[in-house]
Formats: C-alpha cells, structure tokens, sequence
C-alpha cells in the first residue's frame, strides 16, 4: 500500500512539473511576441510550441506581432509551416487587418503573397480593406484592391470602406477609393453615406466633395 500511495505521489509530483512547465512556456511565448523576442519564439517553437496558440485574450501571436510592430517575431512566425495566417480573434480581426490598419504596407503585401484571405467567411463582415481604409497608408488599400478587394465591401452594419475613409482615415484613401469605383451613394444601416461619416468627423470638405461625387 505504501508503494502505491508512493507511485501515486511521484505521478502527481511529474503532472504537476509538466503543467508548470507548459504555464511556464505559454507565459514566456506572448511576452516574447509582444518584446519582439525572435530568438525566444524560434526556441520554444523548436521545442514544439503551436504557433497558432492564442493568449488570455484570444489573439493569435501573429495578429499580436503586427499590432506590437514585433516584426522579428513575425519574420519566425511567417516562416513556421504550421501557422495560420487567417485566424479571427472574437472581434473577427485578421493578422491581416491589424496590418493595414496599422499601414505596415511591407506586411500587407507578404500575407497576401502567403495567401491570407482579404474577406472573411461571412457575406456582411469587417473586411482587410475596411481596416487599411482606417489607416495611415494609402499604400494598403492599394495593395488589397490589386488583390481583389470587394471595394464596396459591407460590413455588418452595412458600412464600407470609403465610409471608415471618410470619418477616420487619409485623404488620399478616400480619393484612391473613388478612383477605383468605390460608391459615394451607398448607405449604411443607419442610413448614414461616406459625406455623412466626413461630417461627423467634422471634416466639412471632404464631406463636400464626397457629395460632389453622389449626386
């Protein structure tokens, strides 16, 4: 009896030492992504970490490299042959979409080349090209309507990306996007058009000229 109750106590000793282990190790990879710890992330994925593991938040490591700008951390991650680049978080938020959000035109361009999705799964969803109109580059938006990007693309709220131009991004987004077709007529649920989410934005000539090109 006294044997078993030993064996029982070395086993408890060994699953407990590997799920520390394992805490250990999951702790170490996010702080890692997130300090752009390249040699870290390649040690632990050597050792057999999935890369598609998400953190307490439920954010993939390479959605994460991109919103940190961790980009030594992206080149391991992108190079690993078991990552997926396309993994939603809760919000639906690409890798991809934090990219061009985040106007990393260097990186837009390599996900793509990797195959990264420039839609979602659903007909009505935030879109790579909603999130690169938000932001600084120009350059992105380029990049996703080379790729075929819906330009008129509805989110869930019936929102596009010419609208997200209008209200919170650059100028020249706005003006690429009419150049490619993008419609200034389109409403949104709250029957809001793209010269209605400038003027919110209170900014009243690009609300003029969005109307200018809704007639």
């Amino acid at each position: 009896m006294f044997k078993l109750i030993g064996k029982c106590l070395v086993y408890l000793v060994l699953v407990i030492g590997f799920s520390s282990a394992r805490a250990g190790a999951y702790e170490d990879f996010f702080k890692a992504v997130i300090g752009n710890d390249a040699g870290l992330v390649q040690g632990l994925l050597a050792r057999g970490f999935n890369p598609d593991s998400r953190d307490e938040k439920g954010q993939a490591a390479l959605y994460l490299a991109m919103r940190e700008g961790s980009f030594k951390v992206a080149e391991v991650l992108l190079a690993h042959p078991g990552m997926h680049q396309d993994l939603l978080n809760a919000a639906g938020e690409s890798a991809l979409m934090m990219a061009a959000l985040k106007g990393h035109a260097d990186w837009v361009k390599r996900l793509l080349d990797r195959g990264a999705r420039t839609e979602g799964p659903q007909a009505l969803a935030w879109t790579a090209l909603h999130y690169a109109a938000t932001g600084p580059e120009p350059q992105t938006v380029l990049l996703l309507l080379a790729r075929g990007a819906k330009v008129d693309a509805r989110s869930p709220n019936g929102s596009t990306p010419l609208m997200m131009a209008a209200r919170y991004g650059v100028e020249p987004s706005v003006g690429l996007l009419l150049r490619q077709g993008a419609d200034a007529r389109l409403s949104n649920e709250a029957l809001l058009t793209a010269a209605d989410f400038a003027k919110l934005a209170g900014r009243e000539p690009l609300a003029r000229r969005l109307a200018q090109a809704a007639p």
